[in-house]
């Protein structure tokens, strides 16, 4: 089912605002330009997520950050984007999502621009904490925006291939050029390199993105509720990332259980509200939650790819920032030839739920194969195999999109679109907390009974490899039995 088909129709004021939207949608190329400027934007914001992984030892160098605070200049980005999806995406729903998505880049273009100009800790800190909030305004709206731009079933499969190409390698995109950068010029440029960026984007989002009408409201919004979600979240996903450093201690399950309350008077609220910040029906849908679900577990268990395969490169084998990013190169590009390529043709034959349970397969091969990476690996031998069998994300995650945004309607696009990236950080965040922690508790336990580094640090990544691997197979286990493939919009209805 199409977002389109899921729209009402059978009243006058429904069709009214059916005729406008489509009165206003840009026509023909312009909604391919559009496309351009979401995926940028959504890129730059991907990007942003992983090109400082690899600058980090340059700027903790230049900037004498301590080895406890370092890791805020991610860990500030990752919390305030996680945060606040879900919020930016209903507000986009309320005002219009046009507005939140330009709000979004100029707060983001600006921030980077502090960001790069930072002489001390605390600025940069800010800088990445502002950073992430403009990144949610943009990432929260910009695939609700793209499902009322393209209402085609072909066109809308390879808009969404598109799209999702800037989400699955963009990752590895950002630490290749993070490297780049950091070598060749200095770690400044990792952020001064989105100020032309930004400013392009904006200048081309005014006039071919659509004016969107936004939801009919009575009763004022939802205030109590955006506190409970925002605030909720964002406790929640700073106990995960605190997990990493201070394990699983008696105050971070104190967060942990707080967070928890918070979400549940979210839930309850939600329920009881006259205009409720997330109405509650977009999670009727078997495809929407089931579709969410499957990401949670699929994006935890590829940080183990994402991340530390690169930590293996440098910390085991020895390669250098550049190196590594370029090590790390032919996964993005298999990934980008896919789902530019392959997947929306297979999704138009065959369906989401296939093509996402194939790349789910390959996905689970992923990390089977790294099981098993030597501490002397060879690269053609051990590990190009890897990079290639990640042509799995270029099938699994175009089709899970799909299936996460099929049942939303026009005046819920921003809410579904700000759900599925909310359980993609929340997916990143587990990923980050539990598998690194589990690798390094297992070197640690490797290195005390006699190992030499480069084996306590292979056999810490193994473990870590082997519960991805599990995860995937739950992934698998749930798309199986709850996601089933949407009848096509054309087709008529079955007796």
């Amino acid at each position: 089912m199409s977002a389109t088909t899921a729209l009402p129709t059978s009243t006058g004021a429904a069709a009214t605002d059916t005729a406008a939207a489509t009165d206003t949608a840009p026509a023909g190329r312009r909604r391919w330009i559009a496309l351009g400027v979401l995926s940028s934007a959504v890129l730059m914001s991907v990007l942003d997520g992983s090109i400082v992984t690899v600058a980090l030892p340059a700027i903790q160098s230049d900037l004498g950050f301590s080895a406890a605070g370092l890791s805020w200049t991610v860990n500030a980005y990752l919390v305030a984007f996680g945060s606040l999806l879900l919020l930016a995406g209903r507000v986009g729903d309320l005002v219009g999502r046009k507005r939140v998505f330009l709000a979004g880049m100029a707060l983001f273009t600006a921030a980077s621009a502090l960001a790069g100009a930072a002489g001390t800790p605390a600025v940069l800190i800010a800088a990445r904490l502002v950073q992430g909030v403009g990144s949610a305004l943009v990432s929260a709206v910009a695939l609700g925006i793209l499902i009322t731009l393209f209402t085609d079933a072909g066109e809308r499969a390879r808009a969404i291939a598109v799209f999702s190409f800037t989400g699955a390698a963009g990752a590895s995109i950002g630490q290749v050029l993070g490297g780049v950068l950091t070598d060749a010029l200095a770690w400044n440029w990792i952020f001064l390199i989105n100020l032309p960026i930004g400013v392009a984007a904006i200048a081309v989002a005014l006039p071919v993105l659509p004016a969107d009408r936004p939801a009919a409201r009575e009763g004022g919004a939802d205030v109590l509720g955006a506190l409970l979600i925002s605030s909720g979240l964002m406790l929640a996903i700073f106990t995960v990332v605190r997990i990493e450093g201070h394990g699983v201690a008696g105050s971070t399950l104190g967060l942990g259980a707080l967070a928890l309350l918070l979400l549940a008077g979210f839930v309850l609220r939600q329920a009881t509200a006259r205009t409720p910040l997330m109405p509650l029906r977009v999670l009727r849908s078997r495809s929407v939650w089931g579709a969410n679900l499957v990401q949670v577990l699929m994006v935890a268990a590829l940080f183990s790819f994402q991340v530390l395969v690169a930590l293996y490169l440098q910390r085991v084998l020895g390669y250098g920032a550049t190196l590594t990013g370029v090590a790390m190169l032919p996964a993005a590009l298999v990934i980008g030839v896919v789902s530019l390529a392959v997947a929306p043709r297979l999704i138009s034959r065959h369906g989401e739920r296939a093509v996402l349970l194939s790349g789910l397969v390959l996905l689970f091969g992923v990390l089977a194969l790294l099981v098993r990476v030597p501490v002397e690996a060879d690269y053609a031998v051990d590990l190009l195999p890897v990079m290639l069998l990640a042509a799995g994300f270029g099938l699994a995650l175009p089709a899970l999109t799909a299936l996460g945004m099929s049942d939303a309607r026009e005046a819920d696009a921003g809410l579904a679109s700000g759900l599925f990236n909310t359980t993609q950080q929340i997916g990143m965040a587990m990923g980050v907390a539990v598998l690194s922690t589990l690798a390094a508790a297992r070197t640690d336990a490797l290195a005390e009974a006699g190992a030499d580094t480069a084996a306590a640090l292979t056999g810490g990544y193994h473990l870590a490899f082997a519960v991805g691997a599990g995860l995937i197979a739950a992934a698998f286990a749930v798309a199986f039995a709850v996601l089933r493939r949407p009848r096509p919009a054309a087709s008529a209805p079955r007796g």
